[in-house]
């Protein structure tokens, strides 16, 4: 592997040479060589940047004969403003529609002709779409990604057509269901002021009422060169790829991207409590504690913390409360990965006719404990190393280094932060994790929602 690395990085630096103007211009200006991070031990990233704003991640590895060609726009939910609230996740939906120079379909159908595997997702800080395909059908993505970047279809049919699948992908994920519908009232509940309130997918009112021209002005702003990181990663040249991208992409003018207005979540200085009712056959609890962004101090600490709470079968919760005591059929709780300070979310299902209040009591109990004594180190050491496992198992293909090197770019500006997040992991203590316990779980920062069953279900379920 190392001798493949080193003839790589002998490549790139014959191609820089040889294109490498004073001003670090390559291709006649169109491209710009910035800079090689490093991701992990033998590999490099090499940023480039074309002239219009695209920002271009390349990771070479020739293990496979496969590239992942993935497409990352900084915007989600959180650039959006009330009363049209899901267009970023609508947008998932119509970039997969007629461009100007491809009919209805033929994007996807030229794909699975050249055996990719394609798929999109959004989510609060962005948009992200990815690809991995057959090293030799690289030129056709590209061709594909620019089409759709500067020529999609925005008519009426097209944006009628969306709206409803998005209405019905909101009542089958969220109306209908309830464990999403328990998570969006919990995201509204824990927040007041910062976008991160609103769901992903969007209010229902908001996505009967967009418009065609609310559409077209939201992918002339955000789907543009200057908002989009284009990470390509596997077994490809980097000179013919530079050249692709550069024909590809180099004419597409840059948008004026607007300044976005942050309202910053104000304090929560007392625990706020919702009590629905929903069609299910136990009690349910979730929990919401305000966190950290992503790239702040307490984000590892914590992260380690959750993992010793409720990572995998000997995590102190599962063992209590699914195992012991057999209040709950499941418990989980999740560190939001953000760009701005985001939510801890705590979901638990009791077991039979125990209830939510009684899951609470056990959570508090824990928690209390955490606040107040240290934590073994045998246990930190066993949290870090499920981390480290899950993490480095998840860089094993091209499409997951891919996926690695674009979400750290996006949410962070830092495509080789995984492995600084790993390293910043190992360093945490004993004191850190009681200081961000002491910080983070408190009763009073929390909201919780409590969910009693409907009679119909309980009685449908005996």
């Amino acid at each position: 592997m190392s001798e493949e690395i080193s003839t790589i990085d002998a490549m790139l630096q014959r191609v820089n040479a040889a294109r490498l103007k004073g001003d670090g211009a390559l291709l006649g200006g169109i491209v710009s060589y910035l800079e090689a991070i490093p991701f992990s031990k033998t590999l490099q990233v090499h940023r480039y940047r074309l002239a219009n704003g695209l920002s271009l991640l390349l990771l070479e590895d020739h293990s496979a004969p496969v590239v992942a060609y993935h497409t990352w726009y900084r915007v989600g939910s959180r650039h959006e403003r009330e009363g049209k609230t899901g267009l970023s996740h609508l947008f998932e939906h119509l970039m997969f529609n007629e461009t100007e120079n491809l009919p209805a379909g033929e994007f996807d159908r030229k794909l699975e002709e050249a055996g990719a595997e394609s798929n999109a997702s959004t989510w609060l800080d962005w948009t992200h779409y990815n690809i991995a395909i057959p090293k030799d059908q690289l030129p056709l993505v590209i061709g594909l990604e620019a089409e759709r970047m500067a020529h999609l279809v925005l008519k009426d049919p097209q944006v009628t057509s969306e709206k409803e699948v998005v209405a019905n992908e909101r009542r089958y994920r969220v109306d209908d269901d309830v464990e999403g519908a328990i998570s969006e009232l919990l995201w509204a509940t824990c927040f007041r002021e910062h976008a991160y309130r609103w769901p992903t997918i969007g209010w229902m009112q908001d996505i009967e009422g967009f418009t065609t021209e609310d559409c077209r002005q939201f992918y002339k702003t955000y789907y543009s060169p200057n908002n989009a990181t284009v990470v390509v990663a596997g077994s490809f040249d980097t000179e013919t790829l530079l050249s692709s991208v550069a024909a590809a992409y180099g004419s597409m003018a840059p948008a004026l991207l607007p300044v976005e207005e942050v309202k910053p979540e104000p304090p929560q200085t007392e625990e706020r409590r919702v009590e629905v009712q929903k069609p299910t056959v136990s009690e349910k609890l979730a929990i919401g504690y305000h966190c950290p962004a992503l790239g702040d101090f307490d984000h590892a600490p914590l992260t380690l913390l959750c993992e010793i709470l409720f990572g995998g079968r000997a995590s102190r919760l599962v063992k209590k409360m699914v195992r012991e005591l057999e209040l709950a059929s499941e418990v989980r709780m999740f560190v939001g990965p953000f760009h701005d300070p985001g939510m801890m979310e705590l979901f638990a299902s009791a077991r039979d006719s125990h209830t939510a209040e009684e899951m609470l009591a056990v959570i508090d109990q824990e928690f209390e404990r955490v606040r107040n004594e240290a934590i073994a180190v045998s246990e930190i050491e066993r949290a870090l190393a499920r981390f480290e496992l899950g993490m480095l198992a998840g860089l094993e293909t091209a499409d997951s280094k891919a996926s690695t090197i674009g979400f750290y770019e996006t949410v962070l500006g830092d495509p080789g932060a995984s492995f600084a997040r790993l390293a910043a992991l190992r360093r945490q203590n004993q004191s850190d994790l009681l200081r961000v316990a002491r910080r983070y779980l408190t009763p009073q920062t929390r909201s919780v929602i409590i969910v009693h069953p409907t009679g119909s279900v309980l009685e449908a379920a005996q």
